[in-house]
This record gives C-alpha cells, sequence and structure tokens, in this order.
C-alpha cells in the first residue's frame, strides 16, 4: 500500500468513528444532565474525548501524509505517533475535570434520577463502544497505524467505563447514593491508565524503539543467495513505515557490480517478505576470501 493509500484510508477510520464518538457522547452527557447522574455525565464526556482525539488523529495524519523534503528528508511519518500524545494530554485534562466534579459531589451529595431509559441508553452505547473499539483495532493492525491502535484503546476504556456506570446505577437504586460519585473516581483513574498506555506505546516510537525482532531480519537475509551472514542489524519506525540498516557478509569476492545486485536482493526480499518496510540500507562487508 502507497503513502496516499494508507493516509486515506487511516483517514477514512478516523472520521467513521468520530460521528459514532459523538452521537454516543451526546446522548449519555445530555441523558445525565437531565437525571443528575455525575457518573453518567462524566462517561459521556470521556466518550466526548473519544471524539476529540479522533480529530488530532485527523489532524495528525494530514500533517504525517506530507512527503519528505529538505528538511525532514525520511518523511513526516512520526507525527503521527506525536498526535498521540496529544490524545494522552486530553485524557489527563478530563481526568482532572472529572476528579473535581467528584470531590464537590461527595460534599454535596444529590440522588440521581435513575430510570430504564438509563439502563437503556448506556446499553445501547456499551454496543457501539465494542463495534467501533474492534473494528479501529483491526484496521489499525491491517493498516499497520499507531494512532488507530492508540484510539482504540481509548475507545475500548469506554466500555469498561460504561459497565462501571451501570453497577452505579444498581447501586443508587439500592440506596447507596454515595456511590455514584464514587463511579466517577474510578471512570478518572480508568482515564488516566489509558493516557499512560498511550505515552508508553507512542514513547517507543520516538525513541526509536526495534519494531522488528533482529534474528526475523536475519533469517530472511540468509535465504538470499550468495549471502554468508548478516549482523549490526537495526530498525526503527512505525509498523506502516519501518527503516532497517544492517551489514551483510557475501560468501564469496564479488565485483562492486554484483556485490551491488545482492544489496538489492537482500533490500528486495525483506520488503516482500515484511510489510511496512520503507526503505533498506545495506552495507556490504568485504568478502572473507
Amino acid at each position: 500500500m502507497n503513502h496516499q493509500s494508507y493516509y486515506k484510508n487511516v483517514r477514512r477510520v478516523l472520521i467513521i468513528v468520530l460521528v459514532l464518538n459523538i452521537a454516543v457522547a451526546l446522548s449519555k452527557m445530555v441523558y445525565g444532565w437531565f437525571t443528575n447522574s455525575l457518573s453518567m455525565v462524566s462517561d459521556g464526556f470521556h466518550s466526548l474525548f473519544d471524539g476529540t482525539s479522533n480529530v488530532i488523529g485527523i489532524i495528525g495524519i494530514m500533517i504525517a501524509s506530507r512527503p519528505p523534503d529538505k528538511i525532514h528528508p525520511y518523511g513526516h511519518e512520526k507525527f503521527e505517533t506525536f498526535a498521540s500524545l496529544g490524545i494522552a494530554f486530553l485524557l489527563f485534562i478530563t481526568c482532572f475535570e472529572i476528579l473535581q466534579s467528584a470531590v464537590l459531589r461527595l460534599y454535596n451529595p444529590q440522588t440521581p434520577d435513575i430510570t430504564l431509559v438509563s439502563f437503556l441508553i448506556m446499553g445501547i452505547t456499551i454496543l457501539i463502544n465494542i463495534i467501533v473499539s474492534q473494528y479501529e483495532r483491526n484496521q489499525g493492525k491491517r493498516l499497520g497505524s499507531s494512532i488507530l491502535i492508540a484510539d482504540s484503546i481509548h475507545t475500548r476504556s469506554d466500555v469498561y467505563v460504561s459497565i462501571a456506570v451501570i453497577i452505579g446505577f444498581i447501586a443508587i437504586q439500592m440506596g447507596f447514593t454515595i456511590v455514584d460519585p464514587i463511579i466517577a473516581i474510578i471512570i478518572a483513574i480508568l482515564i488516566a491508565k489509558m493516557g499512560v498506555e498511550i505515552i508508553k506505546s507512542s514513547s517507543n516510537v520516538l525513541m526509536d524503539s526495534a519494531p522488528l525482532d533482529e534474528n526475523t531480519i536475519r533469517d530472511i537475509v540468509l535465504s538470499v543467495p550468495k549471502v554468508k551472514e548478516s549482523h549490526k542489524i537495526r530498525s526503527r519506525g512505525l509498523p506502516s513505515h519501518i527503516y532497517v540498516d544492517l551489514h551483510v557478509t557475501p560468501k564469496s569476492c564479488y565485483s562492486v557490480s554484483e556485490a551491488h545486485k545482492i544489496a538489492h536482493d537482500v533490500e528486495n526480499k525483506l520488503k516482500s517478505s515484511i510489510p511496512g518496510i520503507e526503505d533498506v540500507v545495506v552495507h556490504m562487508d568485504p568478502c572473507d576470501d
């Protein structure tokens, strides 16, 4: 898949998820506000920031899709990962706002008006979130997109949060009104946890952690005819845009043109064997003869 097709597909997925997240968020927030349910409003804000993260992702993808230039010879792909950090930042802001509201509710208790409609709305939104999260995760894996995978984690957290809200509804029906702000605090903690997970995932790419196993690369390279050994193997980048550099020792002494052909064979073999490899730099070592 070429760059433009990749970014077009990622952007399309983010737009679809954005529309669904906004619909889910508004249903929770509006009904939660009318019924005075802090946990439901908090869950609605969480869903709303799912939509905000989609917007950040769309902007990030637009910048990441820019072609290489003199200042950025490797392209702008890492901006996709950088945008993921923006999603984490928004999660932490949401966490703070929910905690603040929960503490105020603890000091000023109020009884939410929980009805059958409350359970129905939460049940429908849980089903939508499960479908959206799985769809986004599958597309992220298929396309090798870090931002889709990070956003699917964010969306999946909404499912657990909504389940916690339903448990809170049951407790409130039993007369335990204090459960509402407690559930909101639990939601805030879950949101913060999602933010930390996204930061960890994004930092692996930004710190150039190896996306490929060294032995896997070596096995592929050694399957190329006339290659005796390979070492100093390194890889970095996004799963969809991987850069590899390595040293290759030929089985015999070859002319410059023959060695050049072997290097091209190694590059082509790696690219055909591992989807997502963008570029391969091969350093030909002197022969042992």
